[in-house]
């Protein structure tokens, strides 16, 4: 008994190693997943590794690597504890389960399984045919939080994607007057700068655009493994001022316009088209809704298949809405300031026509509250029980 509690004891200790290796990754493996791997004989560590790049060798193969590098060639009777199921099947990179079957490892122990439906539990049987031991970790639901862009996107081709506002403990994201600066403090605003940089892609609606003129980058010194987030604006006219900050630094930070389709028609369109992309600026088309603006479920789809996997949406009740209604906001990220707005004409977070009956409303669950200097964050995942959301997660 005690032996078996030292051994749960030890595998808890090596998956934690893994998934903290895993997070190094950073946002340079998009739209692969974070993967950590540890290699262990006898409570003692024979290498470690991760998913450093997109293209780039697996965890488990830079674990092997690192073992050698340290001078263990013989990993007989090893451990190799991984967030991932090893992949079956070749992509850009020789399959993981051959390798982990030829290194001479006798026994895996698995974070998650791939979620991927076409691959999920085949690397796992290659390594028991192959006679290793196969054991689950336990700490499956911590390997499913650290890669949810990943499980979202693999199995739906949407990016996950978290709604970020700055609000009021009224619930207002500005004054009567318009003033939204800053409702939040110096901490929160920090990290939404981190959000920024921890995602793929940060997305705002061209309302923010004309009254704030964004600059929508992270500030702040990144570390190494996170790349820029591509800014995306919703912008189904085409009105993004060619004098825009966006626009006037879409050569250094790559920027996207989305815009619908009849936008592009016309003389004038043409000439809007040519000085953005000669600016640097990508346009993209996309279908309209019934209303007149974008079909935001095939915006999300479209940076998707552009190898989004993590958005972060900013600004704009209007987009907020219209991202809720097309249940496409896997998570909310509230910053709510100890202050009163007011003010019937006060913006608030979420506009549009409302979630109608009260039964019909978005729910949150698993919720988390913290404090960030005076003000309270609220982070959870949007519940859309009776509706039909394009997450599985």
């Amino acid at each position: 008994m005690h032996d078996h509690v030292d051994s749960a004891a030890e595998d808890d200790r090596y998956m934690r190693l893994a998934l903290e290796l895993a997070r190094r990754g950073g946002t340079l493996v998009a739209p692969n997943p974070l993967v950590g791997a540890v290699l262990v004989r006898d409570g003692r560590l024979l290498g470690e590794g991760w998913h450093e790049r997109y293209g780039g060798p697996h965890a488990e193969a830079n674990a092997v690597r690192n073992a050698r590098e340290r001078g263990i060639a013989d990993l007989r009777g090893a451990t190799l504890y991984v967030t991932l199921e090893p992949c079956s099947h070749r992509g850009k990179t020789p399959p993981c389960a051959d390798l982990v079957v030829q290194s001479g490892v006798g026994r895996v122990v698995y974070g998650m399984q791939d979620p991927n439906p076409a691959v999920s539990g085949r690397g796992l049987e290659r390594l028991s045919r192959a006679g290793i031991r196969v054991e689950p970790s336990g700490l499956e639901r911590l390997c499913l939080a650290l890669n949810r862009p990943f499980v979202k996107h693999v199995t739906t081709g949407h990016p996950f994607i978290t709604l970020k506002t700055a609000l009021s403990l009224d619930g207002k994201t500005a004054t009567a007057s318009g003033e939204s600066r800053w409702i939040s403090g110096e901490r929160s605003r920090a990290d939404a700068h981190r959000l920024r940089g921890e995602s793929g892609a940060v997305l705002c609606g061209i309302g923010t655009v004309l009254s704030d003129d964004p600059a929508l980058t992270a500030r702040g010194t990144l570390p190494p493994a996170f790349a820029p987030p591509v800014r995306v604006i919703a912008d189904s006219r085409l009105r993004i001022p060619e004098s825009s900050a966006l626009v006037r630094s879409a050569r250094v930070t790559p920027t996207w316009v989305m815009t619908a389709e009849r936008a592009l028609e016309g003389a004038e369109a043409g000439g809007k088209l040519k000085a953005l992309r000669n600016a640097g600026v990508t346009v993209i088309p996309v279908p309209a809704d019934a209303r007149g603006g974008l079909d935001l479920r095939a915006l999300s789809a479209e940076l998707g298949r552009r190898g989004i996997n993590s958005v972060l949406l900013e600004g704009g009740a209007t987009l907020a809405a219209g991202a809720l209604e097309a249940g496409i906001v896997d998570r909310i990220r509230y910053y709510l300031a100890p202050t009163l707005l007011g003010g019937a004409g006060a913006p608030g977070a979420v506009g549009g026509n409302g979630c109608g009956p009260l039964a019909a409303a978005w729910r949150l669950e698993d919720i988390a509250m913290e404090r960030l200097g005076a003000d309270f964050v609220i982070d959870a995942r949007v519940d859309y029980s009776g509706r039909r959301p394009c997450s599985p997660v």
